[in-house]
């Protein structure tokens, strides 16, 4: 069966477990029926309906009467509904006949009789839901009674669908009906078998089970596409509850082993938000493959325990020792992750597995590093309350999501061969940032609400982390882009909606849009190609090549598929294209850059061809001469590292005060500086960075030059001079000859991020953004390549069980972590078999 059902059906049952726990006030009890033909004539096709006959007046009919009226209100939940007949006293058929009454009940779909319980049989409220459910599961759930049945059901499943096995004393139990309250959900993906047989439970098991306990054992029949391999399995651990056998089978329905390339303090998985913890094997790409199958063996061995995620050496940047192979993630809040140097798979079991060890490391940790580990929580507890306390304080709001598309495993793939754009907002609904965006997103849908060729859509990957991970989907939230024939195209700058709408629209149009006639080219410097974005003010930038430079052309197309949704690109590579460029005194290959709609048009060269010189040319090029400086852009102009000659203003600058300042950016040293302002009144957080820079806030307009980069010095152009170009130059000449004194000097404090997972900037800036994969990809591992030039392995992000080499080879990983420490890799120790669970 295939898993997308699963996740479905993981929030339904626990839906279901909390309407049978929770207490109801007026909710609907047990029916009462006048006569029998009062009851046949209300009979509806295909519903259920358990009934029991008795005459008005029956002085031992109180005790069952009180356990079938409790069971009313769970049958309910299955659509069953429980009714009582009063049966006249002259009455003496099939059902009303004085051998029946109280004697039997019986269960109903539509005018079928489906079963007749003797009422001894219905003795209280677990007895009656579960062999009422065991009823109508007749043919979905399989009852065995040797080891033999239970086999047969397995080989026939081999390849196709998973088997959960269960094993109770007696049938009428509470966990009998835990059970079939599983069945009734899961039996669509999974084939459920039943014994009450002590005999075939020694059978499956070589530890002596108690017979006396329910058991219950998940199968791993579809992974055994070889009709002799046998189905591995998973026994639960836990008592056999509704609950217990929920949380096992979306465990059991994880990916065994994911492979990650991130930072750890970022990945969740299933293991983690269910209260487990997460074993990270790390890895390197000269004992890939030996790393994958110790991966894969320590993951069978905590299966249900613990998740195995395989972490990359190679990829992650990770601040601990070379020579630790092991790390350990565990659910508690605030618990930093554990980096250990480990010997073989054994410890990392018993690391798993002795609650004592774990703790004793975690101690080992604190003493060492109290400091710095208080530090950082400190901070994070900052970074976190200013988003958790924003969302807790309107979770009373109802988001407008009807414009919203939900997805699962079941429509996703089908909603992205739409003709439209799918835009899907990945993200997690137990995260506070998740949550914040989500509200940005809902202002996105209405502001976009009607436009065409765009659908807007979300997948919580709480509910569907199979699908996350299949997108390679490794932080909370990301959102992306989708066009059936082409890549997805990842967003990667601020998450509020102006920002968000306006790489939705940009992305819309083809980038670079290639435009066939001069009259096009021209109508596109001045914003009026293409019309859907006529209306909105973005820098159009358009690429100028003749036929000799195919090079060059190449290097802009691929560098516009990369800065697809963040800028406005056009290409003109006609016969005439010379005559265009040089009406801009250039020569192809060039750039023309068209500001306030073609009314300024900058004619620039391009003397480097390759991608990554394109991009860093076109995002450079599309900053602002003299710009405003605001929350959103302020990344983009410190990533120059150049000092600021920044202009605080109380409001909008004078039209003086914008002319002379833009005389300074255009001038000869504009290359050492950036020239912009600041409007406190649009962006508050000024009035901060003054009182950082000073006691108290200067009087305003203020002209500083500030080096972030070198040395922090702050200087105050002076107030009592007029912001002029012939005021200003010799002033920053004496800066340049160090004749000034600074008004102040910023703290040598290192300005990194309090925890990696708050770099934002490395987030928003990557240097050239990576081209995602295409709908449905997976992405690309990183193992060392045979002798043949062969790529060992495979291309799977997630590995949902046993390598088919590994199996094929009948070798086990060995009990040493390989390769994931430099001093192990060298041994070569026989490892033990893992035993069939």
């Amino acid at each position: 069966m295939s898993a997308q059902k699963d996740r479905w059906v993981s929030s339904l049952v626990f839906f279901l477990f909390c309407a049978c726990s929770i207490p109801r006030s007026g909710s609907a009890s047990l029916q009462q029926e006048p006569s029998p033909q009062h009851y046949f004539s209300g009979l509806e096709a295909g519903k259920t309906s358990l009934a029991f006959f008795t005459p008005t007046v029956s002085p031992g009919a109180q005790p069952f009467l009180e356990q079938i009226e409790s069971s009313a209100e769970a049958l309910q939940d299955y659509g069953i509904s429980v009714v009582k007949v009063n049966c006249p006293k002259e009455d003496v058929s099939r059902y009303c006949g004085k051998e029946n009454a109280l004697r039997k009940a019986f269960l109903f779909r539509g005018h079928r009789l489906i079963r007749e319980f003797p009422t001894d049989a219905l003795f209280d409220v677990n007895s009656i839901v579960a062999n009422v459910l065991f009823a109508l599961l007749f043919n979905e759930v399989k009852y065995v009674e040797t080891l033999a049945d239970l086999e047969n059901v397995e080989n026939a499943l081999k390849g196709k669908s998973n088997v959960v096995f269960a094993y109770v004393a007696a049938t009428g139990t509470a966990e009998h009906r835990a059970v079939m309250e599983a069945a009734f959900v899961y039996g669509t993906i999974h084939q459920f078998v039943l014994t009450t047989e002590a005999a075939l439970l020694k059978a499956t098991s070589h530890d002596g089970p108690d017979v006396s306990s329910a058991w219950l054992l998940f199968c791993h029949c579809q992974q055994a596409t070889d009709p002799a391999q046998p189905c591995r399995r998973t026994a639960l651990a836990q008592p056999l509850t509704l609950l217990n056998i929920h949380r096992h089978l979306k465990l059991m329905g994880a990916p065994l082993v994911t492979e990650v390339a991130e930072d750890p303090e970022k990945i969740s998985t299933v293991h983690l938000q269910l209260g487990l913890p997460l074993v990270f094997i790390l890895s390197q790409k000269e004992t890939y493959e030996a790393d994958r199958r110790t991966a894969e063996f320590v993951a069978w061995q905590l299966l249900g325990k613990a998740g195995v995620a395989l972490l990359s050496r190679d990829l992650v940047d990770l601040n601990v020792l070379h020579r630790s192979n092991v790390a350990l993630k565990t659910p508690d809040e605030g618990m930093p992750i554990q980096y250990l140097v480990l010997e073989d798979t054994d410890e990392v079991i018993t690391l798993v597995e002795d609650k004592n060890k774990v703790k004793q490391i975690q101690e080992e940790e604190e003493e060492e590093e109290e400091d710095e580990d208080e530090n950082e929580n400190n901070n994070q507890d900052i970074q976190d309350d200013q988003v958790v306390e924003a969302v807790s304080r309107d979770k009373k709001r109802e988001l407008p999501l009807e414009q919203i598309l939900v997805l699962t495993e079941e429509n996703f793939h089908s909603s992205l061969s739409e003709p439209a754009r799918t835009v899907v907002l990945f993200y997690a609904s137990w995260e506070a940032v998740s949550l914040a965006v989500l509200r940005s997103y809902s202002e996105v849908a209405a502001q976009l609400q009607g436009t065409p060729g765009v659908l807007l859509s979300r997948v919580n990957c709480w509910d569907w982390p199979g699908l996350c991970s299949q997108q390679n989907v490794t932080q909370f939230p990301t959102l992306r882009i989708y066009k059936e024939g082409q890549q997805s195209v990842t967003y990667g700058g601020m998450w509020a909606t102006e920002e968000l709408s306006s790489f939705i629209l940009l992305s819309q149009v083809s980038c670079p849009l290639k435009l066939a006639t001069m009259d096009e080219a021209e109508g596109y410097l001045r914003g009026e190609f293409p019309p859907e974005l006529s209306s909105h003010h973005h820098t159009s930038l358009l690429g100028v090549f003749s036929t000799a430079t195919s090079e060059a052309r190449e290097a802009f197309e691929e560098a516009g598929n990369l800065l697809s949704g963040h800028v406005r690109m056009g290409m003109y590579f006609e016969d005439d294209a010379l005559a265009l460029s040089q009406k801009y005194s250039v020569s192809p290959p060039a750039l023309l850059l068209a500001r306030s709609r073609g009314r300024s048009v900058e004619g620039i060269a391009l003397s480097k061809h390759s991608v990554q010189d394109m991009v860093q040319l076109i995002r450079h090029e599309l900053l602002d001469i003299f710009p405003e400086i605001t929350v959103p852009n302020l990344p983009r102009y410190l990533q120059l590292g150049k000092p600021f000659l920044i202009l605080f203003s109380a409001g909008e600058i004078s039209h003086m005060e914008s002319k002379e300042m833009l005389k300074l950016a255009k001038g000869r040293p504009q290359q050492e500086f950036v020239a912009c302002w600041l409007n406190l009144k649009k962006t508050p957080v000024g009035h901060g960075i003054l009182r950082t820079y000073f006691s108290t806030t200067p009087s305003l307009p203020a002209l500083l030059w500030v080096n972030l980069h070198a040395g922090g010095q702050v200087f105050k152009f002076p107030s009592e001079q007029s912001i002029t170009e012939m005021n200003v130059l010799p002033w920053l000449e004496k800066l340049q000859a160090g004749l000034e004194i600074p008004s102040s000097t910023l703290s040598e404090e290192d300005w990194k991020p309090p925890l990696p997972a708050y770099n934002f900037l490395q987030m928003m800036e990557p240097s050239v953004p990576e081209p995602s994969p295409h709908p449905g990809d997976t992405p690309r591992a990183h193992p060392p390549q045979s002798p043949a030039g062969d790529t060992a392995g495979g291309d799977s992000a997630t590995r949902e069980g046993p390598s088919q080499q590994s199996t094929a080879q009948g070798g086990s990983p060995g009990r040493d972590l390989r390769g994931t420490a430099p001093r192990l890799a060298a041994r070569d120790k026989q490892g033990k078999r893992h035993s069939e669970l």
